[in-house]
């Protein structure tokens, strides 16, 4: 009896390190001061030594049950980018600079090409991040996952001058605040997604005119990631008062994230171009507009508060990123919370 016997392959646990490596090397920056392999990894903070303050910012999340698409479709590049933009993206949510990624894949059996596709998406979302990948883990766990199946999580540090710490504390009625378009549904709600459409080979490879592409290509989609955005916006000169991650909870659990007390946020529904995938969800599985709205990001993956005078800035920045931005709404004075309109 060996380990192999017991389900457990070390050798295929070798084969997937070294068909990663170049992967995880087109994501290094020079303060990376480790190899892949090691126990641990380390990311040199001499850089940011003439901060006032260098203030470490951290953020952790998994894809959830999107991964369900990818085992069905057998799709498994692009998923990575979705653990990836999780995380980072919550970190520039908060002023941060992502500065290094780890990700966890467990899995039924060890496939070293299958893990290498895994993660060089999670190496593309680092790269469009700026984030070095400078570890991970793979852990083969026969009879707890079916040999097909995995689950992929992982976490980011990055850093802010704690200055720079968008928090909402200068939140003011009258600030403007600006959504960024989101590529589809991004990584939450997928449990109910899977209750709507039917989860088949055949329907999810099914072409829409009104998606442009097959239902799972839509609903693959990755994850944006609007670490340059919001670092275009600051190096434009605007302060960004306030920031919110549209993921799960959609805009009601959301948007009030980013408020301080006395703060109430006002969101013109008819603001911007509502994705066709959610107007299918809607129909197709018969969903209110409220719990729409209070499960999905409904087209916007970030929404941000500026002052007045900042708008025309801020919107010329996030195009000059790639991203579409929108004036969506305003800052009133009222209870925390958010009103659709």
């Amino acid at each position: 009896m060996d380990y192999k016997n017991a389900g457990v392959d070390i050798e295929a646990g070798y084969k997937s390190v070294e068909l990663m490596k170049k992967h995880v090397q087109q994501t290094m920056r020079p303060e990376v001061l480790t190899n892949l392999g090691g126990f641990s990894g380390a990311f040199s903070m001499e850089k940011f030594k003439d901060m006032e303050k260098p203030t470490l910012v951290s953020g952790t999340d998994g894809v959830g049950t999107k991964l369900k698409l990818a085992f069905l479709l057998d799709k498994h590049d692009t998923i990575g980018i979705d653990c990836v933009a999780m995380c980072v993206n919550d970190i520039a949510c908060a002023g941060g600079e992502p500065l290094f990624f780890l990700d966890y894949i467990a899995c039924g059996k060890n496939e070293p090409e299958k893990i290498a596709t895994i993660v060089s998406g999670v190496a593309e979302g680092c790269i469009q991040s700026g984030a070095a990948l400078i570890g991970g883990e793979t852990a083969e766990m026969p009879g707890f996952y079916p040999i097909d199946e995995y689950d992929l999580a992982g976490f980011a540090v990055g850093v802010v001058d704690e200055k720079d710490l968008i928090t909402g504390k200068d939140l003011k009625a009258g600030d403007v605040l600006i959504g960024m378009a989101s590529s589809g549904v991004h990584s939450n709600g997928f449990s109910l997604v899977r209750k709507v459409f039917s989860m088949t080979e055949e329907s999810l490879n099914r072409e829409y005119d009104a998606l442009g592409c097959t239902l799972g290509e839509a609903l693959l989609a990755p994850t944006k990631i609007y670490v340059k955005a919001l670092k275009t916006i600051k190096e434009a000169g605007v302060t960004i008062k306030a920031c919110s991650h549209i993921t799960g909870g959609g805009f009601y659990e959301n948007i009030p994230r980013m408020l301080k007390d006395n703060t109430h946020a006002v969101v013109k529904k008819d603001s911007y171009p509502i994705p066709p995938i959610f107007k299918m969800l809607a129909v197709d599985g018969d969903i209110e507009e409220q719990m729409m709205y209070n499960t999905f990001n409904m087209g916007l993956g970030m929404v941000l508060a500026v002052d007045e005078k900042d708008v025309d800035a801020t919107l010329a920045a996030i195009e000059a990123a790639g991203e579409a931005g929108y004036v969506v709404g305003h800052i009133e004075a009222g209870d925390k919370g958010v009103t659709l309109c």
